[in-house]
């Protein structure tokens, strides 16, 4: 009996746990594409894309930004980029931008090979140093951060989701349009 009760708790946490990880991730609030005056600047940074070339942040000011931080070792992180890809097709030419932040350590080879199998429309940055992981605060992957046109971090997105459902595409579109 005690050793059953012992299991059953384990279980229920271990299932909490993984819920909480996998199956939560939380989606962008309706209520958000009217965002707060007491939002804070999302934080500037400078980092390599996959081709070498500097992208820094604040060059995208005047653009609802999708900033995405993933790893190649995360399935979720690799199960959502087709419908981040979508989302990117969705809004080319508006003013939208979506950065993928790889937080890998190394010379970006891994995912490089990975993008070369997975063709993908957006950008794709290389944090090895984590600098701008550490920036955003981000321990978990997928995260990613909804940054309205004035630079102003709108929403935050802890998990994967379906970047290409209805629900959230209106919910760009009222960023995009504002």
């Amino acid at each position: 009996m005690r050793r059953t009760l012992f299991l059953l708790v384990i279980l229920l946490l271990l299932g909490g746990s993984l819920y909480w990880v996998f199956a939560a991730g939380s989606r962008p609030k309706e209520q958000a594409a009217q965002p707060a005056q007491s939002q804070a600047l999302a934080p500037d940074f400078t980092l390599k894309d996959v081709q070498g070339q500097d992208v820094t942040l604040s060059q995208f000011r005047g653009k609802v930004v999708i900033l995405n931080f993933w790893a190649t070792w995360c399935p979720p992180c690799k199960a959502e980029m087709p419908s981040m890809d979508r989302l990117n097709e969705i809004f080319d030419g508006q003013d939208f931008v979506m950065l993928a932040v790889n937080v890998e350590e190394g010379d970006g080879g891994p995912v490089k090979a990975f993008l070369k199998s997975n063709p993908h429309s957006f950008t794709v940055l290389l944090d090895p140093a984590a600098k701008a992981q550490n920036l955003f605060k981000v321990y978990r992957f997928p995260e990613t951060f909804i940054i309205g046109k004035d630079g102003a971090v709108v929403d935050r997105v802890i998990g994967a989701i379906d970047w290409a459902e209805p629900e959230t595409v209106r919910y760009i579109r009222a960023l995009v349009e504002k």
